[in-house]
């Protein structure tokens, strides 16, 4: 494109001189002297034209040496920054590897402490069941005793089972003397002489009526009373037992979630 230009030019001019020569014949001029004087006037203009090129040539040359500068400037500040993100990925990357295996780890760690608190659930309700059952046996123990222990009392005072009683030769006899007064159920003589003979073991409960109401423990009434202690002492246990239960439990739970 540049030499169809440049050919182009050299014709233009050609033809200026040609044309120029033919004025000059023309005029009657001369022609060497309109030659050289069109050539002088092209020369002075391709000098200016020149001069201009120059200066943009120059001016464009300027340009695209700083723009050489400043893209060169960017592209060293973009591969530092690529470096630099490099390695603040390879940093992240790292970084979540070891979260990842924090996480396994806690992971593992939690459904050792999901079984732990289910199975400690699992023995505190059955603990919970037992210790219920248990206070439900006593209370009724207690419950019974203390009626006895009464209706006891008021008969040998002078009740209508006084002599009845006196005559009776061990305990069962005894207790049976008041289920056939309608003083005591014979579900409670039945519950109350079981625990006589459990918690008495070293007591003759099958003992003369004499030896019952002289003995060391101050007769049947006293027998019941410290029955009575002792059921109330064990309820005062479980419960107190019941509520460290409970409270480890507590503690366990929340050490846990």
């Amino acid at each position: 494109m540049k030499m169809a230009r440049v050919g182009f030019r050299s014709m233009l001019l050609a033809l200026a001189v040609f044309a120029t020569l033919l004025a000059a014949l023309a005029d009657g001029a001369s022609p060497v002297g309109k030659t050289l004087e069109l050539i002088s006037d092209l020369q002075a203009k391709i000098l200016k034209e020149g001069d201009g090129a120059q200066k943009v040539y120059e001016e464009f040359s300027e340009w695209c040496e700083e723009r050489s500068k400043t893209l060169s400037n960017e592209i060293k500040t973009g591969k530092a920054e690529v470096d630099e993100l490099k390695a603040a990925i390879a940093k992240e990357v790292s970084t979540i590897g070891a979260l990842e295996t924090k996480v396994e780890k806690l992971s593992g760690e939690l459904s050792v402490d999901e079984a732990d608190l289910k199975a400690a659930g699992e023995i505190r309700a059955s603990e919970h069941d037992a210790f219920l059952a248990e206070e439900k046996e006593l209370s009724e123990t207690i419950d019974v005793v203390r009626r006895a222990v009464g209706i006891l009392e008021r008969e040998m005072k002078g009740g209508a089972s006084m002599m009845q009683l006196k005559g009776a030769t061990s305990m069962v006899q005894a207790l049976s003397v008041l289920v056939e007064a309608s003083s005591l159920s014979t579900a409670d003589a039945k519950r109350l002489t079981a625990l006589v003979q459990s918690s008495s073991q070293e007591d003759d409960v099958g003992a003369p009526a004499g030896a019952v109401y002289e003995s060391h423990s101050g007769g049947i009434v006293d027998v019941l009373t410290d029955l009575l202690e002792k059921s109330e002492e064990q309820l005062d246990a479980a419960r107190s037992k019941e509520t460290k239960d409970l409270h480890a439990f507590e503690m366990l739970e929340q050490s846990l979630k």
